[in-house]
């Protein structure tokens, strides 16, 4: 039976979650092999269409989870499938998406700025600037290759080695990842110790460019 829903819980690192139909009070299990979004991975608060079975004594089970918009290449999508009465297919980003855009809005952009100021004073050599953007290209690497582990079952990379990518430098890939790719981004705690890392970064680099006169 087709029907569409929103995913209300996920756990990335054991790769299952639970998708709860419109009006139904019971979440359906599903897993990461089940998933079907491309470059989008399951994360909750995102509506989903899905095909609910059910196994004996199992209760019910969700098979080829989908975002709304998602175009299955091996097929196209069934036609009585409906739009959202207000027209669009993708539910509104959760509240703490919307914090962490506004937040990244102003750190980028300063960030940047500082990074100038930096290199022009010589607070900092300019090879060092040049190579932060590389450091993002890393972080951002790391979170494909664990995304793309996750959904195959192989091995994963370890997060405290995700938290040190952000740490040296890498956070704003980092948080480009997370978002794109949707992944890392549900889980509460890893987002807590993410913006941690983002946190001690710049009070790092803030004691190290006030210790380091002008030159």
């Amino acid at each position: 039976m087709n029907k569409q829903g929103t995913i209300v819980r996920w756990d990335d690192e054991r790769g299952f979650g639970f998708v709860r139909a419109a009006g139904a009070n019971a979440d359906v299990f599903f897993h990461i092999r089940d998933f079907r979004g491309g470059s989008t991975g399951p994360s909750e608060g995102l509506a989903v269409r899905y095909e609910e079975i059910h196994v004996g004594g199992k209760g019910p089970r969700a098979m080829a989870v989908a975002p709304l918009d998602y175009v299955d290449p091996r097929r196209p999508l069934p036609a009585e499938l409906p739009r959202r009465r207000d027209g669009s297919k993708r539910a509104p980003p959760p509240p703490h998406v919307l914090a962490e855009m506004r937040a990244m809005g102003l750190l980028v952009p300063a960030y940047i700025v500082l990074l100038v100021w930096a290199a022009w004073t010589q607070r900092l050599l300019v090879p060092v600037v040049l190579s932060v953007p590389l450091l993002s290209v890393l972080a951002f690497y790391l979170y494909w290759r664990d995304k793309f582990a996750a959904q195959r079952g192989a091995r994963r990379t370890p997060e405290a080695v995700l938290h040190v990518a952000s740490l040296i430098g890498g956070w704003p890939g980092a948080w480009l990842a997370r978002r794109l790719l949707r992944h890392k981004s549900a889980k509460e705690e890893f987002r807590t110790i993410y913006w941690a890392t983002v946190a001690l970064h710049w009070a790092l680099l803030a004691l190290w460019l006030y210790s380091t006169p002008a030159r």
